[in-house]
């Protein structure tokens, strides 16, 4: 299909963009600042100037574009989004449900997302997805942390409700804060502290802790005298790794592994950093729960609202192989690592936590 892209500019909107878009549409689409994750026009032309145009944004580092909305006519916007979209390779095309019905939606190739438990926000009260290669990907509820520290413990029981040891129904602030408070190391979670946690939970799955250094992790950023009693704690989580038959595996896990556990249908936390995603090098955990060709799929449970990103950006969220080797290998003191918990599948049926 013969398409045109610009960028989008709030500052400089076209006037054939402006004839066929309703201002409501536009006023969303200017709200957010949304230059960090490229924002484009899509737009299909016609007598006269353009008949339909979506506009799409997308996280960097990632395998995915989103539409915020199709205006005009809208099977037109998609098929040319879609088309480019298999052009550039992307695993898949994700569409936020501010305008799209479920008719356009299942009629251009999309399937329904589930909606988050919590945390959505301001977001579209609905989103759709397409992937590009017909895969399946296991799809977890999506919840977002409620606070900027708790992310260790969302991955990790987001892990428990895809495999059927927790009802999604028990994923609510307290049981997160809990979590958090039995693995913290103050206020980050380290990897072998998050494993205990995980494995102290009575989890019937076999948990190992990957964390290919000896030295105490994600306590650079802080004077030496925080430093040594997080490291007391560090080494006290060590022994209780022992304790509770937690093995602490001090190779590198590769990205090769991580593939093969999350396709056995097995869960990873990984430990990245956000610089390629977000621009800024912080620690954050993320749960690899899928993979399709060239890519890991994540969900990831934090989203930035202020560069119009919402969860339907953070949920199946595919990150290239090559970029999630380099944003998972965090730098302290010189010193790189890839932190991880492996959480394997149960060898009998878990029962249901109420």
């Amino acid at each position: 299909m013969r398409s045109v892209v610009v960028p989008f500019d709030p500052a400089q909107l076209p006037a054939p963009l402006r004839r066929i878009t309703p201002p409501e549409v536009l006023t969303r689409w200017c709200a957010p600042d949304r230059a960090p994750h490229a924002p484009r026009v899509v737009a299909v032309p016609g007598a006269g100037g353009w008949t339909a145009a979506a506009l799409v944004t997308a996280r960097p580092a990632t395998a995915y574009v989103k539409i915020v909305d199709a205006v005009g006519d809208v099977p037109s916007a998609v098929a040319a989004v879609v088309s480019r979209a298999r052009d550039q390779g992307l695993a898949q095309v994700k569409w936020e449900g501010w305008t799209a019905s479920p008719e356009d939606a299942a009629g251009a190739g999309f399937t329904p997302l589930r909606l988050p438990l919590t945390g959505g926000g301001d977001g579209p009260g609905t989103g759709h997805v397409r992937w590009l290669g017909g895969e399946e990907v296991p799809e977890p509820p999506y919840y977002r942390q409620s606070t900027d520290f708790t992310c260790g413990a969302v991955t990790a029981l987001v892990a428990r409700v895809l495999a059927g040891a927790l009802p999604p129904t028990s994923l609510d602030r307290t049981t997160e804060l809990t979590l958090w408070r039995d693995a913290t190391n103050f206020p980050a979670c380290e990897p072998v502290g998050l494993g205990v946690a995980v494995r102290r939970r009575g989890t019937a799955s076999p948990v190992e802790v990957f964390l290919d250094t000896d030295r105490p992790v994600l306590l650079a950023h802080l004077p030496e005298p925080e430093r040594e009693w997080r490291a007391v704690l560090q080494r006290a989580s060590r022994t209780e790794a022992g304790r509770f038959g937690v093995p602490v595996t001090t190779r590198r896990l590769s990205l090769t592994r991580v593939r093969e556990a999350v396709q056995s249908r097995e869960q990873v936390l990984l430990l990245v950093s956000l610089a390629a995603m977000q621009g800024y090098d912080v620690p954050h955990w993320v749960l690899c729960h899928g993979a399709v060709p060239g890519a890991v799929v994540l969900e990831d449970p934090w989203f930035r609202a202020a560069a119009g990103e919402t969860w339907v950006d953070a949920h199946l969220l595919p990150v290239p192989d090559a970029a999630l080797e380099t944003m998972s290998l965090l730098t302290e003191d010189g010193a790189r690592f890839r932190g991880a918990v492996r959480v394997g599948r149960a060898d009998r049926t878990e029962a249901v936590d109420a």
